[in-house]
């Protein structure tokens, strides 16, 4: 299970990122505009990490002015980790969660409609993407809803959202299918929107597209140990630890 993660790991950026070979690590660079991205263990690699390793990829990162980031899984590359906090990153524990099933059936909110969200709905679009940001005190670049469209026309990304009456997208998030494989990301609820259980209930649609769509391993990773445990309302388990380290 962890090297299919892995291989998705390593595949899901390419389709917007260049890879660059750095020994043991790959790093991923964003082409165009969007989220930049973080550089990861080469896919097979799970030995050891030179610190110098970690440092000429950090410097590559400063040189292209893009964020010095590491994600990986502990368990797949422990070797990683000393390199890393060496290097003076702090290294942060997420559970990484595998969905068991078809997902558990979650109570509809009240007030909402909870649905899939395309290309061509415009609207509900905008507010989709928004929403995540919005849940953070953020707002999204300009032209983030037209690429985010475009990667749901190109079937690289499904979006989905809770919309109260109005159509305006109170919670949302998105899946990215790989082949057999898809990684929910990005679910946000906006601040005056949240306790009202719209994250699970996107998150639940999300897995049942996932799996209408023949994904045979759907995983997601979160943020703490108090949000798994609402995931695994929906059947996912922790598997893994996910490790993120930022400058």
């Amino acid at each position: 299970m962890l090297n299919r993660i892995e291989s998705y790991y390593d595949a899901v950026p390419r389709s917007s990122a260049r890879a660059e070979a750095h020994g043991p690590l790959t790093l991923f660079v964003r082409e165009g505009e969007g989220w930049p991205f973080y550089a990861r263990p080469t896919l097979g690699h799970s030995g050891d990490v030179a610190l110098d390793a970690v440092e000429a990829v950090r410097a590559r990162q400063r040189e292209l002015g893009v964020p010095e980031a590491f994600e990986w899984v502990a368990e797949t590359t422990p070797g990683l980790r000393a390199a890393v906090e060496a290097s003076g990153l702090t290294v942060h524990e997420h559970p990484l969660m595998v969905l068991e099933g078809d997902g558990l059936a979650v109570p509809g909110p009240e007030g909402v409609t909870v649905r899939m969200v395309d290309v061509g709905d415009t609207d509900a679009l905008a507010t989709a993407v928004a929403a995540p940001y919005a849940a953070f005190g953020m707002a999204p670049e300009p032209g983030t809803a037209e690429r985010i469209g475009e990667r749901i026309g190109a079937g690289l990304t499904r979006l989905a959202a809770a919309l109260d009456s109005a159509g305006v997208a109170l919670s949302a998030g998105q899946h990215q299918p790989v082949g057999p494989v898809s990684e929910v990301v990005g679910v946000g609820t906006v601040p005056a929107a949240r306790r009202r259980g719209l994250g699970l209930a996107v998150t639940a649609a999300l897995v049942a597209d996932a799996r209408a769509r023949g994904a045979e391993l759907v995983f997601l990773t979160a943020s703490d140990a108090d949000v798994a445990r609402l995931y695994g309302r929906l059947g996912f388990r922790t598997v893994a630890t996910a490790l993120i380290a930022e400058a």
